[in-house]
């Protein structure tokens, strides 16, 4: 594909095809994954949903992921350079509250089990900023991205065409 720019035409590599529409082809899960998606979010700040969800991506490669919940954050208000940050989080732990930092350390230790189970003092941590109903959403949260990371990725979903709120 080639893009014009201020300095000239870019040739960008081809854009893949999806593997498989599994929204078309398993209506009752995705629908099933919409509304669990929802339930899950309830009573989370919507700029801390969408960091977590962001860093949940990053750690699972997931394109299509990190190009919705960026957009997301960015209409929910999020500034770029936390965004940006979020990839070195433990290096760029300024740009975030102490609640955000757990939330992001619990994001990790949910998202990456290979590593062990999730740490007592991770969890700990996370529990002395969110109360129990709210520590239960975050988990469950931190969860859904993971499972429609899972989707994506092994369907190879094409990330670009999202428009902030499309799904929401």
């Amino acid at each position: 594909m080639t893009t014009e720019t201020q300095t000239g035409p870019v040739d960008y590599a081809a854009e893949s095809e999806p593997r498989l529409s599994w929204a078309r082809h398993a209506p009752e899960v995705y629908k099933a994954m919409v509304r669990l998606d929802a339930a899950a979010r309830r009573g989370l700040d919507p700029k801390l949903n969408e960091l977590v969800k962001i860093r949940a991506s990053q750690l699972n490669h997931c394109a299509f992921c990190l190009d919705m919940h960026t957009k997301d954050a960015l209409a929910a208000g999020e500034s770029v350079e936390r965004i940006v940050q979020l990839g070195a989080w433990e290096e760029s732990r300024h740009f975030y509250t102490e609640k955000e930092l757990a939330a992001l350390e619990l994001t990790e230790a949910v998202t990456v089990l290979t590593d062990g189970f999730v740490p007592d003092e991770v969890y700990a941590r996370a529990a002395d900023h969110f109360d129990e109903e709210e520590l239960a959403q975050l988990i469950a949260a931190i969860t859904v991205i993971n499972a429609w990371n899972r989707f994506a990725v092994a369907t190879r979903m094409t990330p670009g065409h999202y428009t902030p709120g499309q799904h929401g």
